[in-house]
């Protein structure tokens, strides 16, 4: 049975899924192809439920969740850490009240946590690797910075504003969950289960045989060096891949919650992972 993936052409992505794509796992009755496309296009294909199993924001589950659950493997959690706002200039405070800022999609977890900080700012939406470029130029008042940005802004002259991972850990103790795969209910639940324990066996293929899982992730890695594609990897791709853990659903949860009391999101959204 063909399974289509779809997921991120990023290096922590790549890292998850190699031992899938490199053919390193006994796959059964499935033949995994990867689409590759950036997590906004993948949002807004998620929501006519185009792929078999899909990458999107953790946002974006609350307009999916007829179609897919959310895999409890997989996930992109910001333990501490999470997307950027960042400046041109340094600012005396983090107060994004007014600012024209550049967002990488309204879809986006960045974006909805951003909204959770701050609801009153302007953004404008472009391609995520296109806005430290926009606030170097002056374009935007800030930025706000999701995958390999959060390592490199300072090297681009930038100022960080405010980290949404900090904040949100500051506020509840718990990571920020950016991103998840899901998969799609019609394949039922036997298939389910199936695939959600593939792709469980890729992640953890490529935590051991670590090393070659990142020269397989650094042509995914859009310029880092290698150490640099390490820390990022390490970052998105842990012990919290595996399984996101009591406290990862909890934080799920409570991130759509908060969405919908602050009027960010149209429903009240329930939860549901493919165990």
């Amino acid at each position: 049975m063909d399974i289509r993936i779809a997921h991120s052409p990023d290096s922590d992505d790549a890292f998850m899924f190699y031992a899938l794509a490199e053919n390193k796992l006994d796959t059964g009755e499935f033949h995994f192809t990867h689409r590759l496309e950036d997590i906004e296009t993948l949002n807004r294909k998620a929501l006519a439920g185009e792929y078999e199993v899909t990458a999107f924001s953790i946002h974006a589950y609350a307009y999916v969740a007829d179609r897919y659950a959310l895999l409890s493997s997989g996930a992109s959690m910001g333990e501490r850490y999470g997307p950027l706002v960042v400046s041109h200039e340094a600012w005396a405070t983090q107060d994004v009240r007014g600012r024209k800022v550049a967002v990488p999609g309204t879809m986006t977890t960045a974006y909805l946590a951003l909204r959770l900080y701050q609801p009153d700012f302007l953004p404008v939406v472009m391609q995520f690797d296109q806005i430290m470029e926009a606030v170097g130029r002056k374009e935007v008042d800030a930025g706000l910075l999701i995958h390999e940005g959060q390592l490199t802004y300072a090297r681009a002259g930038l100022h960080k504003v405010i980290d949404l991972g900090e904040w949100w850990h500051d506020r509840t103790r718990l990571p920020l969950p950016l991103g998840g795969n899901g998969i799609r209910r019609d394949l039922g639940h036997k298939r389910m289960r199936e695939i959600s324990r593939l792709i469980r066996e890729s992640i953890q293929y490529a935590l051991v045989h670590r090393k070659e899982a990142l020269e397989h992730a650094l042509k995914y890695a859009r310029g880092l060096s290698s150490r640099d594609a390490d820390k990022f990897v390490s970052m998105y791709v842990n012990s919290r891949t595996l399984d996101c853990g009591e406290d990862g659903r909890r934080a799920v949860r409570l991130l759509l919650e908060e969405a919908y009391a602050n009027g960010l999101i149209p429903m009240h959204v329930q939860v549901d992972f493919a165990e």
